[in-house]
């Protein structure tokens, strides 16, 4: 996408400065980087796999229920580590196998990977937080995240429902909003091919008999027991999943850059990349290894071409320099994300 940002030289430079800076002094040891990735795969494909398995050793209906939950956060954790950097081709050389395990991490979490690859990339990583160009603002009128949007007056309540509402998402993610962009004629402005369309329903098939149908038969446990599982396992996926994402954007103090009336938006790219993003635990290294660098966001944003392992060194010298600059970056902890994002939504849910 070709940008429209407001050309800036002095944000310019200041990025060129910061991209010799990382270049000169992180230490992008190939051996280190791949022996920590080899180590962290291990990890959550092992916790992944018990996960699974242990759907099928247990004969408690409540314990099935909170397995299916376990099953469900150890998994979109694994998504979270690995399918955003198969995504931006980190991990790999090879653009088709970090496309192949990318497609296949999203299956196991249940979404169609092609129709969110295409969204985040092409849209989101261009103008975060500008309407018309970033399409993770296209959310349900029922949350009202942008100023300046239309506000309807049930918004005034929204910081209290909207948490009952985000443990919807994942549920209207996997069954309604891809078979939406599917059936629409066009994704992201290319035409569906035929590969496209049966990765789709491969992917939808796979997901629905590896998760419902193989427990239904391998298991000595009724449908509706395995289906309240499911369910569960995804109001409670959703609710960490939504307030993880809103918080990368969306909490107090992020700005959401305008557009004129020929569609240029009104800042330069670095200031909308650093000024519309959130970071949580930017330096630690656990924080980071549970998170898979979404706690770094306003360095995956600058740098989507590093992989998010190299982010806590990085910031380092990322916020330094920004500091420096007097450019103080959004930095909350988990929870104090959480809260901010309600407080955002509380404030726009009252102002115009």
């Amino acid at each position: 996408m070709k940008s429209k940002h407001i050309y800036n030289p002095s944000d310019t430079e200041l990025f060129l400065s910061i991209q010799k800076e990382v270049n000169e002094k992180l230490n992008f040891c190939s051996y280190r980087f791949r022996k920590k990735l080899v180590f962290k795969g291990f990890v959550y494909l092992t916790l992944t796999t018990i996960g699974y398995v242990s759907l099928y050793n247990v004969s408690n209906p409540f314990m099935l229920i909170m397995t299916y939950v376990l099953f469900g956060l150890i998994s979109l954790l694994f998504a979270f580590n690995f399918a955003h950097d198969f995504s931006h081709n980190t991990i790999f050389k090879s653009k088709k196998l970090n496309h192949t395990f990318f497609v296949l991490l999203y299956t196991m979490v249940g979404a169609h990977a092609e129709a969110w690859k295409d969204r985040h990339v092409t849209s989101h990583h261009h103008a975060p937080n500008v309407e018309g160009y970033d399409t993770d603002l296209e959310i349900t009128n029922l949350i009202r995240v942008v100023p300046g949007s239309r506000i309807k007056w049930f918004h005034k309540f929204q910081h209290w429902y909207a948490p009952v509402l985000y443990t919807t998402y994942s549920l209207f993610w996997v069954c309604i909003k891809d078979f939406k962009l599917f059936f629409s004629k066009t994704i992201t402005g290319k035409t569906k091919t035929t590969g496209y369309k049966i990765s789709f329903w491969l992917q939808k098939i796979f997901y629905i008999a590896y998760i419902l149908i193989v427990p239904l038969f391998f298991t000595k446990h009724n449908w509706y027991v395995i289906l309240t599982g499911f369910l569960v396992m995804h109001l409670i996926q959703s609710l960490f999943l939504l307030f993880t994402f809103f918080m990368t954007h969306h909490i107090e103090g992020v700005v959401y850059p305008e557009t004129d009336n020929s569609g240029f938006i009104k800042t330069s790219w670095l200031m909308n990349q650093i000024e519309s993003s959130n970071d949580f635990y930017p330096f630690s290294n656990i924080a980071n290894f549970v998170f898979g660098g979404f706690n770094n966001h306003i360095a995956h944003h600058l740098f989507p071409h590093v992989h998010h392992m190299y982010y806590p060194a990085l910031n380092k010298i990322l916020y330094k320099t920004l500091l420096s600059n007097n450019i103080i970056p959004n930095q909350t902890s988990y929870l104090g994300g959480v809260i901010s994002h309600l407080s955002h939504l509380k404030q726009l849910g009252n102002t115009l």
